[in-house]
């Protein structure tokens, strides 16, 4: 199964479906610490997951942690002190893939380890290529992109639709805010200095190709807030403080959608990326049971899709998709809302995990090294 595959089917419009039964293992008991990004995204996982789980086993305790930004960094810090205090951590892609090459994130069997499809087709037929690395548990395809101040645009000029009119002072004046990694803005900077989509990660694996980045990135850096938690730009945005900033699509949604804030979205050069779990290696035995259990419960179909009610990121198994309906809350139909879906994916980004696991330390100390000049 190809990720188009999932990306097309995430889109589909969506139909009310009943809840499934949960076919998972025991009633749990204990503490249970997740680490997620909180915010809008947080709020879904704790809908869609926590809630109903703690429904079938009322003596487990949730503690959340959002931490996610620093998993690497803390597990690393973890492992090293031997004293493990996490039990789920919610991470992208390609740090599940640096997680696993060193040996902190543990190793799953897809099938044995979790649900099948309603129809009995396997888990890891579901996931198909979603399922990047030996570690890694996918929920969701989110993008980043950005939003912007619909009040803010210039008289006579059109509202920004091209990636490059972030780096259009004197047609879009204002502030911006990106992210503070290299990571989505190294890959827009080198879009917007000419280089061609397919070309972007081989010029970026260059020393050359990365100063280029960091240069076109100096020509906005004076019109810049950096940003470290995924709330920081719709607040920005709703404080009025800039202009136009890089985001989480469901962080966006959520200011757009549910605060009917003055903003709209961008979708070009949308970056996809995958989000999902890592369970942290050398859990003790009782620990690892009551992760196993919630992995297997959350990670379900119904499970899935149910997390789309609440926010607008495709959920990762292709079953899942013809079960995504409306809003928990607003009933809007969120299918037009996903990234996926074909009038927001017209001019997407693919992100390459496997570059960013292999390349990131290195570019990200060349990154902060700039930023702090």
């Amino acid at each position: 199964m190809k990720l188009s595959k999932i990306l097309l089917a995430t889109s589909a419009v969506g139909v009310a479906a009943a809840g499934l039964a949960y076919a998972g293992g025991h009633m749990a008991t204990g503490s249970f610490t997740l680490v997620s990004w909180g915010g809008a995204y947080q709020a879904s996982q704790t809908n869609a997951y926590t809630n109903p789980y703690s429904a079938n086993n009322p003596d487990v305790e949730f503690v959340w942690d959002e931490s996610s930004a620093e998993a690497v960094a803390k597990l690393r810090a973890m492992n090293e002190a031997g004293n493990l205090t996490w039990d789920l951590v919610d991470v992208v892609a390609s740090d599940a893939l640096r997680l696993c090459d060193e040996g902190l994130a543990m190793e799953i069997d897809a099938d044995e380890m979790l649900a099948p499809a309603p129809d009995g087709t396997s888990a890891s037929d579901d996931f198909g290529d979603l399922l990047v690395g030996d570690c890694f548990i996918p929920q969701i395809v989110y993008s980043t992109t950005f939003g912007y101040r619909t009040d803010m645009v210039p008289d006579g000029v059109e509202p920004p639709n091209d990636i490059c009119d972030v780096f259009d002072l004197e047609t879009y004046p204002g502030m911006r805010s990106l992210e503070s990694r290299p990571i989505n803005n190294m890959e827009w900077a080198l879009l917007c200095d000419g280089v061609a989509k397919a070309d972007v990660y081989d010029v970026l694996a260059t020393d050359e190709g990365q100063e280029q980045a960091l240069a076109k990135l100096d020509t906005i850096r004076d019109s810049v807030i950096w940003w470290n938690a995924g709330a920081d730009t719709p607040q920005l945005l709703a404080d009025g403080e800039i202009f136009i900033g890089s985001t989480y699509n469901g962080r966006l949604f959520s200011a757009i959608v549910e605060q009917n804030q003055p903003i709209g979205m961008m979708w070009d050069a949308q970056v996809f990326d995958l989000d999902g779990w890592i369970i942290p290696a050398g859990l003790p035995e009782d620990r690892l049971a009551r992760v196993m259990d919630f992995v297997y419960f959350a990670t379900d179909t119904q499970r899935l899709a149910d997390q789309a009610a609440y926010i607008s990121y495709g959920p990762a198994r292709l079953s899942s998709a013809p079960l995504v309906g409306n809003h928990a809350e607003l009933g809007i139909e969120m299918a037009p809302h996903m990234p996926t879906d074909p009038n927001n994916a017209q001019n997407t980004f693919l992100y390459n995990y496997e570059f960013w696991a292999d390349y990131r330390d290195d570019i990200d100390a060349k990154f902060q090294a700039w930023l702090a000049q």
